[in-house]
């Protein structure tokens, strides 16, 4: 048994797929298969359940995969470590971004990221903020980009907020208000709305405006793309509530409206510290310069601690 075998073990669990584990591990399907088929004679136990659709763990699998998960993260930290010493960075940083992340540039930071930590690698993850914090706190992402309503910082994980800005409503070029320069709430009551999933912290931030307000909407469409939901909104079928630099960046047919009482979305960086892993932190400072304490794109972090609220 060899670290290399318990690496193939893991990422085949990972993936549910002997290709797609093998193409993350740079090797062919073929040789990967017999390193794992070695190691299961040496075990005496099948690992692996394999069909032609899908591949699952056995039960003495996961038992196994529970401690190769730690040998392997533990050789990954040792190597990050031995490295450390000399002064480099390597290891991959697990990255978390929402979809609409638009208080700094995240192809910019990773530019910098990686033009100061050449032996640094970076996963990506997109999904929703809820989503995000739990894969922080579980150890699944070392650094995560959010975007909350405000006065629902992230819970059990230390966070810093990168900016903040007030929604504003999508509409298409027709639409009865399109000659406003500004809204209410109370003027959007009988639309029909398209909106991030019920459950979301994207759908908080519409929905706790309205709660304030008195008033119900009609969330007639959901989907967890902003593009998507700008293109119904051009379409005529629904309005949105969404980031104003998401509506500039986007080509969608639609004209942005303010809304003076509308909701305000907090945007934050999340990392858990109670161990943070090097990579983490080298990234965390590249942040930091680029975005500066109060989240302007310009320079130093101060760290807060794990911070405790409604999400």
């Amino acid at each position: 048994m060899d670290l290399q075998q318990l690496t193939y073990v893991v990422e085949v669990a990972s993936a549910s797929s002997f290709t797609r584990a093998a193409e993350r591990c740079f090797v062919t399907q073929s040789a990967l298969s017999h390193r794992i088929a070695a190691l299961e004679r040496e075990l005496g136990q099948r690992l692996f359940v394999r069909s032609s659709r899908s591949v699952r763990t056995t039960e003495a699998g996961e038992a196994f995969l529970v401690h190769a998960k730690m040998a392997v993260m533990a050789a990954s930290d040792a190597r990050e470590a031995a490295a450390a010493a000399v002064g480099r960075v390597v290891g991959t940083l697990r990255l978390g971004v929402i979809p609409t992340a638009s208080a700094v540039s995240v192809p910019r930071v990773i530019s910098r990221f990686r033009d100061e930590h050449p032996d640094a690698r970076v996963e990506l993850s997109v999904g929703n903020s809820d989503a995000l914090a739990d894969a922080v706190q579980r150890g699944d992402l070392d650094v995560a980009l959010l975007g909350l309503r405000e006065h629902a910082a992230p819970r059990g994980v230390a966070a810093r907020e990168l900016g903040r800005e007030r929604l504003v409503v999508a509409v298409p070029p027709t639409h009865r208000l399109s000659d406003r320069a500004r809204v209410r709430v109370a003027d959007l009551a009988e639309e029909v709305f398209a909106d991030f999933p019920d459950g979301t912290s994207g759908r908080a931030q519409g929905d706790a405006a309205f709660e304030v307000a008195g008033i119900s909407r009609d969330v007639a469409f959901e989907a967890g793309s902003s593009e998507l939901l700008l293109g119904l909104v051009a379409e005529g079928l629904a309005v949105a509530l969404l980031s104003p630099a998401v509506i500039a960046a986007s080509h969608a047919d639609v004209i942005a409206l303010e809304l003076s009482d509308g909701p305000v979305r907090v945007q934050y960086v999340a990392w858990d510290d109670r161990a943070p892993r090097s990579v983490a932190t080298a990234f965390l400072r590249v942040l930091q310069s680029l975005t500066g304490p109060d989240g302007d794109e310009t320079g130093p972090e101060e760290s807060s601690g794990p911070a405790s609220s409604e999400r």
